[in-house]
């Protein structure tokens, strides 16, 4: 039976993220949002998936910056 390769792209610049079987040949940020009662988009869900180049020209941007931990123990 072959595996399904469902395709990933980034939401910034729309570059198709590599996959081959499953196995991942670059690394993204992704996360979901589900939004609140205080904001605009009460009841929405929002879901990100970021390139490594495009989350670098992010984080570019913030005034205060990300906080960087080296981690040292890979499971």
């Amino acid at each position: 039976m072959k595996e399904k390769i469902q395709k990933k792209y980034c939401n910034c610049c729309g570059k198709e993220l590599c996959e081959t079987l499953g196995a991942d040949r670059e690394d993204w940020v992704e996360f979901t949002k589900d939004w609140g009662y205080f904001s605009q988009k009460d009841g929405e869900r929002h879901h990100v998936r970021l390139c490594e180049r495009c989350y670098d020209k992010w984080i570019e941007q913030f005034v205060r910056p990300v906080v960087r931990e080296e981690k040292t123990e890979w499971l």
